[in-house]
């Protein structure tokens, strides 16, 4: 008997600010991810207030989704997706953020997009926010620290509820919600940023974290008001939060250690969780707050909202672990967006992210105990080097094993007890990183010929991993054999 529900949605995952390219086609407008310059492992990306003569802006092309939709779609169909997680480009929609009307062309993308997905029985799967608000609403009002972006927000959900009513089910408010508490002030709050500066928090000052903190607490109310607009315009919207998973060890059984490790699994995983999910924050939340001087603006009113605008499923991106330790002797885990140390038991990826199957089942048992919601893990994958052999062939085991292993462990959450709906794989196809803007980290099971040097023609080539995992959906996660 298969472990996996009949009705499990299996499928893959883009962003449209990674993947759509045309970032200035049809009407659209500029979004805070289009002022980012490519970057390297070593080399952090920066912002430019104003567009550089012959730079890299990851974005501007991605890998063409815009122009490729039909092909990439089909494509998809023919691993036989169930579902399809995409997000839409606020800045396709209301080119602005704060425009009186939205683009047309920009609705009429899209839904030409849902369509096609309907075509092949593919759901689609849409998150409303994906790093890339508009930017004019960062330079006009400083992004969601104001609280008057929760409106634009809103009047946007609302605008892609009522469009797609009849097209889309599925619904994120916002990707990776947790990363604007941790370091993501311009990528995910849409906070200024000086010119020339990185768009990720590095330490923050309680300043910083004050500032992130509101901007957060806004999103949150936005989250809630969509949820609730949401539900009232199909009753069969399913509508979920999303969070950036975070697995983090202690280093040893020191009780400091472990402290530690506690600490940080509540502080980057409940304090959202608990807000979305829940509808209030949780108990270790005012203490946060105290010891960073911290002063939030919550109304009464916005604590009805969050209690009344609960989400339906809890989903989560999971590509590793970390591992933390209060003894300063230890060096730091070397990796974007890895925090600690190493962990001695584990393997690591060339951009420094340990590979850790295990930890995704500890992960899945433990939001799952904590909410009791479905749950659905909406990013998962390994970024690596792929190389084109002389036949054309793209030999990716190193991607099968990475998954195999990933989906093993959802199997075993599954025998715990675990309500897991639906799994969909970062980077299906071929995208920049948002870390780093490189091409040359590639996730997916289709090979996009485009490189960090803007060589290629976009065409499109699936890989070894493609085929296997067109027999893992066919068999509902029985056959994992990389034969």
């Amino acid at each position: 008997m298969t472990e996996f529900p009949k009705n499990f949605l299996w499928g893959g995952a883009t962003a449209a600010n990674q993947y759509e390219g045309a970032w200035d086609v049809d009407g659209k407008g500029v979004s805070t991810a289009d002022l980012l310059l490519g970057g390297t492992y070593d080399k952090a990306r920066v912002f430019t207030k104003e567009l550089k003569a012959n730079a890299y802006y990851p974005s501007h092309e991605g890998s063409d989704f815009y122009h490729h939709y039909k092909e990439d779609i089909k494509l998809l169909a023919g691993m036989g997706y169930k579902t399809y997680r995409m997000s839409v480009a606020w800045t396709r929609i209301f080119p602005n953020g704060d425009d009186a009307e939205p683009n047309q062309k920009g609705l009429d993308f899209y839904r030409n997009v849902f369509e096609e997905c309907r075509k092949y029985g593919i759901e689609p799967l849409v998150t409303i926010s994906h790093y890339e608000m508009p930017y004019h609403l960062t330079e006009a009002y400083g992004g969601w620290d104001d609280r008057r972006v929760i409106d634009f927000y809103v009047k946007y959900a609302k605008t892609l509820f009522t469009e797609y009513k009849d097209l889309v089910h599925y619904w994120l408010t916002f990707n990776e919600i947790n990363i604007g508490m941790l370091f993501g002030g311009y990528m995910s709050l849409g906070l200024p940023v000086k010119d020339g500066a990185a768009p990720f928090n590095g330490e923050m000052t309680d300043e910083d974290i004050q500032n992130n903190l509101q901007g957060l607490h806004h999103q949150f109310v936005a989250s809630a008001l969509a949820v609730k607009i949401g539900h009232k315009i199909n009753s069969n919207n399913m509508i979920g939060c999303m969070i950036a998973g975070n697995v983090n060890y202690p280093l040893t059984s020191r009780p400091d250690d472990v402290l530690k490790a506690q600490l940080a699994n509540e502080i980057n995983n409940y304090y959202c969780g608990d807000v979305q999910v829940r509808g209030a924050y949780p108990h270790f939340a005012q203490r946060f707050w105290d010891e960073h001087n911290v002063k939030l603006n919550i109304t009464a009113e916005d604590a009805e909202v969050l209690k009344e605008g609960t989400v339906d499923y809890y989903t989560f991106s999971y590509y590793s672990s970390n591992t933390l330790t209060t003894d300063p002797s230890k060096a730091d885990a070397a990796g974007n967006f890895s925090t600690g140390v190493k962990n001695p038991y584990l393997k690591y990826s060339e951009w420094g992210w340990a590979m850790d199957p295990k930890g995704l089942r500890w992960y899945l048992n433990d939001v799952y105990g904590r909410y009791g919601i479905p749950v659905m893990v909406v990013e998962n994958g390994l970024g690596a080097r792929d190389v084109v052999e002389k036949d054309g062939s793209i030999k990716d085991d190193y991607r099968i094993d990475y998954l195999k292993g990933h989906i093993e462990q959802m199997k075993e959450a599954i025998k715990d007890g675990v309500d897991l709906i639906g799994y969909t794989p970062w980077g299906c196809i071929d995208l920049v990183s948002a870390g780093t803007g490189q091409m040359a980290k590639r996730y997916g099971f289709v090979y996009v010929d485009r490189d960090d040097n803007q060589e290629g023609d976009f065409s499109r080539t699936p890989k070894k991993s493609y085929y296997w995992y067109k027999k893992v959906i066919e068999s509902n996660g029985e056959d994992l054999e990389n034969k």
